[in-house]
């Protein structure tokens, strides 16, 4: 396959999120499983995504909105004891999610051969803080705020391929996300699964996936290796 761009999804597939903000609950000594309040954190994800996306809701950057949740979530806990800047701390510990292993050493070897870019629900900033906390070494970074909309919106991944200024056939999409896969294949991108059997936590459901795609890795160094990168 004539591939000129590799686009990343970023949450679940190149950085942990789970164990990432797992930790930063858990340091908080909340009043509640740390494992359960991230998942209660992430649930929030996808729904107020698509409230965006239909437009029953407003443009905003993911940092407020992954901050709205936070401050739901706190209610539904009953944690009242968290000061305005104790909640900012914890909201930006989205910013220094931990890669998997994998990611940094993978992505140093497809970037010789490819223009790699994330395509992600965040915001600049946090994609800009998530590549120096984690040596992470894109040739480009493209996200939501980008474009001015959120995935699975057809526009975003039309809009790697406008960006690069190649046909949407000579863009991969990577993700360990089925749906984030089927949205880019519909826009005309190639797509590769990634398997991240822990994205949320060792006691996490089964993830769905299928061979449906036109690659299937382990993870990212098998993929650099598979590309002889």
């Amino acid at each position: 396959m004539d591939i000129k761009v590799v686009s990343f999804d970023v949450f679940g597939t190149v950085v942990d999120w789970f164990g990432s903000i797992e930790r930063e609950a858990r340091a908080l000594n909340l009043p509640v499983p740390a494992d359960e309040f991230t998942l209660a954190w992430r649930a929030g994800y996808k729904p107020a995504m698509a409230r965006v996306v239909s437009g029953e809701a407003p443009w905003a950057l993911i940092d407020d909105i992954h901050f709205s949740i936070l401050e739901e979530i706190l209610e539904r806990f009953g944690i009242d004891d968290l000061d305005e800047s104790q909640k900012r701390h914890l909201n930006l510990a989205w910013h220094r999610l931990d890669p998997w292993p994998d990611s940094s050493p993978a992505l140093h070897r497809l970037k010789r051969r490819f223009t790699t870019c994330t395509l992600s629900n965040g915001n600049l900033s946090l994609l800009e803080d998530l590549a120096t906390h984690g040596d992470l070494p894109w040739s480009r970074i493209l996200s939501a705020e980008t474009f001015g909309t959120f995935k699975p919106d057809p526009r975003m991944y039309r809009g790697v391929a406008e960006t690069f200024q190649v046909s949407p056939e000579q863009v991969l999409m990577v993700a360990t996300h089925q749906d984030d896969l089927e949205a880019a294949r519909a826009a005309g991108l190639r797509t590769a699964y990634v398997k991240r059997p822990l994205e949320y936590g060792p006691e996490g459901p089964a993830k769905r996936f299928s061979e449906d795609h036109d690659f299937l890795f382990e993870d990212l160094l098998d993929m650099a290796a598979r590309f002889g990168c």
